[in-house]
């Protein structure tokens, strides 16, 4: 029996799947991510492909994406030559390494481009004064982003749980916020 003859199962996965395409990751890539974090046994890449009728090479590609971001592993399974996969089960880890991936590919290399734009406009004088305060001013908050996540990314897991949980209520410890 496979996970995708349960309904709410094969709903999951499809669902991942679309959420995917919104977050920019590749449809099968979430699906094949969703489909291991549901199984209770480690899947090799035909399974795989049996599972959702991808394609051999479309599930290997997305395996290494997967395991780019570090939420997906190879383990081996005795008396199987073949490799398996799992996925992350801690979903507080899961988020933590998808954070730090796209930190990694998408706002320091934002964070570099910015800090050579705002290095450059400081010295050009023929630039619009508009365009050096809103490349500053973008310069300034990712690198806010990209410390506060520094920051955070190293709090011990209980306190993160914590932290979101307070949500908007963290406000009232911070000096001259208003009490309600």
């Amino acid at each position: 029996m496979s996970l995708l003859d349960h309904p709410d199962a094969k709903a999951f996965i499809l669902h991942w799947g679309e959420m995917g395409t919104h977050w920019g990751v590749n449809r099968s890539v979430s699906q094949i991510h969703a489909l291991l974090y549901l199984s209770d046994t480690p899947l090799h890449a035909e399974r795989i492909v049996e599972i959702l009728g991808l394609a051999r090479s479309n599930v290997s590609t997305a395996i290494k994406e997967l395991q780019a971001y570090g939420i997906v592993r190879r383990v081996h399974v005795d008396g199987d030559r073949r490799d398996h996969f799992v996925a992350e089960g801690d979903l507080w880890e899961m988020l933590m390494r998808i954070a730090a991936e796209r930190k990694r590919r998408e706002i320091d290399p934002t964070i570099a481009l910015l800090s050579e734009l705002a290095e450059r406009l400081a010295h050009d004088k023929s630039a619009p004064s508009h365009l050096r305060w809103r490349i500053l001013r973008m310069h300034d908050f990712m690198q806010t982003l990209g410390t506060w996540y520094d920051q955070v990314r190293v709090l011990p897991k209980p306190t993160l749980v914590t932290l979101m949980k307070l949500g908007g209520k963290v406000a009232r410890f911070l000096p001259g916020a208003p009490r309600s």
